[in-house]
């Protein structure tokens, strides 16, 4: 973990204790200790706001003043916390409470300048006073150990709240000099800014330091997570063995190469997003290897496939954008950042990287020129052989825009044991996290790094919340829907997905390879005058009628070409594919509901396990061996461990609840309206805190 401020590594062993001894003491304390009840009440409430008549109308009082007989007074307010009740063997009315050095305290309400309480025995001198470990247990985040500012922690939920409600939304919309509009989190600081003088207080909020505060408060909630041996990036319904990972490029996470700069290293460096130096290595190992020819690769006509080159970017940015990899459910998986394009050396990367466990299907947009590829790179690299185990997967939405040959060969659609699996989840991962894009193009690298990490695990931990609810929808597609009458019988249907099949294959001959190009070509124009017909010819005058009725009669939805008429059965090709792909989508539909019967008995089999993972941890917290890989901690640490693996096991069995009532639900046959608690791929739904 990094140094926290000026911490150096002990210290921050310490922090983590406090950390996870909090959860045996969460409380606020709103009020000090009995000794202050002759005070009046807002010195005891200091976060209320308040306001009082002053030369004829109201004003917001800062809490360091009251009013006493009318008139404006000053006063000490020292900040809510919980204290000893006694610090020596001495009577407790030898002690007193005093005044300490003044800090800069944060909330959701803005910036309060308040004094840290400091006690001492009248009697025999002995003095205490408040240190990170009484912060962190009030739910408070210092900014350092010296802790001259101290966040609330409500003030950093209520921003990764934002956050993921909307991820790149500024709430300043006007552009000020000198400044970059849309920075969301310089936004939020100026509505805490216009907060605290809203309500008669003074002082800025530095935004380095919160930005900073709040991804070590991250970082800790991360570690305390691994303790408890959480998994944010791996998928309970896909695992031991995975049926499809889907990967993408996201050109829309790009960074400027003049945004900020920083040294320092991301507090999340390789966990979501590739470390940089590995992936490049493994480029220049594979282009270095393989003879690859740069150059744009076109399938369907119009759909450019990637380019492999080996040129980095000369243009104003640093990172080009991600390449990310997710399941079927919908959960982020790995990434790693752009800097050539969408070169397939990427998507190579992370399929490797992917495959310690067994994945059926690897699915690109471009998979029709990528397998090649992958199979010309395991002849020079005997090593990454294994990964043409996976079978190759067109996503089913994109493989509209490829040939028809292209689409019947490649697509999921037409994959046996693929289920309904579309291979765009990326896309639907892609429409959240693309959203905050509009900020992280100006962040330093560690902190884009840092933003986007926390962003990919708060998403995933969504969508476990919400698996069993999803994989039940799932199940309760009606096959009866899809099923239709064929005025044929099954045998000659059966022949016609042959056929279909075997002329998607064929390769052409040399003796016909000039017949065969024009005659694909054509198709391949026809295709794309079919996807832009409405557009380019609704508005054609009167002098083109000769010209619009001929491309009427050729897009006629009876044009069958000459040369589609195969195996002298007097059908045509036009009919077999409607043939073909109702069978296909019927197949499809019974694969899916063993796929997603499977997927529920993993779901549930994941939960079982990490419940016991937990009940197992509560009770060997005294054995030497588990004390010895939790860091150092000392007895109170252990204890508050102890704490937050018994609230964490009783939230996997209220899960465990829900899944059990989803699941027996649908596999009885009964309905349930899921709409209610379903958010799909919104990710404006509620999000639960550790």
């Amino acid at each position: 973990m990094r140094k926290l401020g000026s911490a150096n590594s002990v210290a921050a062993v310490q922090l983590l204790s406090v950390v996870v001894t909090a959860d045996l003491t969460h409380s606020y304390v709103l009020s000090v200790m009995s000794v202050y009840t002759e005070t009046s009440l807002h010195r005891n409430q200091v976060f209320h706001n308040r306001d009082a008549t002053i030369a004829g109308f109201f004003q917001p009082l800062p809490p360091t003043t009251c009013v006493v007989e009318r008139v404006l007074s000053q006063c000490v307010c020292i900040l809510p916390l919980e204290m000893p009740e006694k610090i020596c063997t001495c009577s407790p009315g030898t002690l007193s409470v005093n005044p300490g050095k003044v800090v800069a305290v944060v909330t959701i309400n803005g910036r309060y300048d308040l004094s840290m309480p400091e006690m001492k025995c009248e009697a025999c001198k002995a003095t205490w006073s408040a240190g990170v470990d009484d912060l962190v247990r009030n739910d408070y985040w210092p900014a350092t150990l010296h802790f001259s500012t101290v966040y609330s922690t409500d003030v950093l939920h209520s921003y990764e709240e934002l956050k993921m409600a909307a991820p790149g939304v500024s709430f300043i919309t006007v552009a000020f000099k000198n400044e970059t509009p849309g920075l969301s989190c310089q936004a939020f600081l100026r509505m805490l800014d216009q907060r605290t003088v809203r309500f008669g207080r003074t002082g800025k909020i530095t935004a380095d330091s919160f930005r900073k505060s709040f991804l070590e408060w991250e970082a800790v909630r991360f570690e305390v997570d691994k303790i408890c041996r959480e998994e944010p990036f791996v998928c309970p319904a896909c695992t031991p063995d995975m049926l499809a990972v889907s990967v993408d490029g996201n050109r829309k996470h790009y960074r400027f190469k003049n945004a900020a700069r920083s040294e320092e290293q991301a507090l999340f460096d390789g966990l979501f997003i590739a470390k940089d130096d590995e992936v490049e290595r493994f480029v220049d190992y594979i282009h270095s290897t393989t003879n690859h020819v740069s150059g744009r690769g076109v399938c369907g006509g119009e759909w450019s496939a990637a380019r492999e080159t080996s040129q980095r970017s000369r243009s104003k940015i640093d990172e080009e954008g991600l390449e990310l990899a997710v399941c079927r459910h919908g959960v982020f998986l790995s990434a790693l950042n752009m800097f050539r394009g969408e070169i397939y050396a990427y998507p190579l990367y992370l399929q490797n990287k992917l495959a310690n466990k067994p994945i059926t299907f690897f699915a690109m947009d471009v998979t029709c020129k990528y397998w090649p590829y992958l199979n010309k790179v395991a002849k020079s690299c005997p090593e990454l052989q294994h990964l043409l185990d996976m079978k190759p997967f067109l996503s089913v939405f994109h493989a509209k825009a490829h040939d028809f040959k292209c689409e019947v060969k490649w697509s999921g659609a037409y994959q046996q044991g693929a289920g309904l699996t579309l291979g765009e989840e990326v896309e639907q991962c892609n429409a959240f996290l693309s959203r905050i894009a509009v900020t992280t193009k100006h962040m330093s690298k560690a902190g884009r790094t840092d933003m986007l990490t926390l962003m990919a695990m708060r998403w995933n931990q969504q969508k476990f919340n919400n698996l069993a609810t999803s994989l039940a929808r799932r199940y309760q597609k009606d096959l009866e829907v899809m099923r239709v009458q064929l005025a044929v019988t099954q045998v000659e249907v059966e022949g016609w997905v042959t056929d279909v099949k075997e002329w998607a294959e064929a390769t052409t001959s040399q003796k016909n390879a000039d017949l065969d190009a024009v005659t694909s070509r054509l198709e391949v124009l026809v295709a794309s005058i079919k996807r832009r017909s409405q557009r380019l010819y609704k508005d054609t005058d009167g002098s083109k009628d000769a010209e619009r009725i001929n491309f009427d009669s050729i897009l006629s939805e009876e044009t069958v070409w000459p040369w589609q008429l195969s195996h002298g059965d007097n059908v045509d090709l036009k009919t077999k594919r409607k043939a073909f792909d109702v069978v296909m989508a019927i197949r499809r539909l019974e694969e899916e509901r063993k796929i997603v019967i499977a997927e529920m008995a993993k779901h549930w089999k994941s939960l079982s396990t990490r419940a016991d993972t937990l009940k197992e941890m509560s009770c060997r917290f005294s054995s030497e061996p588990l004390q010895s890989e939790l860091w150092g901690l000392n007895e109170e640490g252990i204890k508050g461990l102890r704490s937050l693996t018994l609230k964490k096991k009783q939230a996997v069995t209220t899960m465990m609840k829900h899944a059990r009532d989803c699941y027996a639900q649908v596999l009885r046959g009964t309905s349930m309206d899921f709409q209610r608690d379903w958010d799909g791929y919104d990710s404006d739904s509620e999000m639960s805190d550790e």
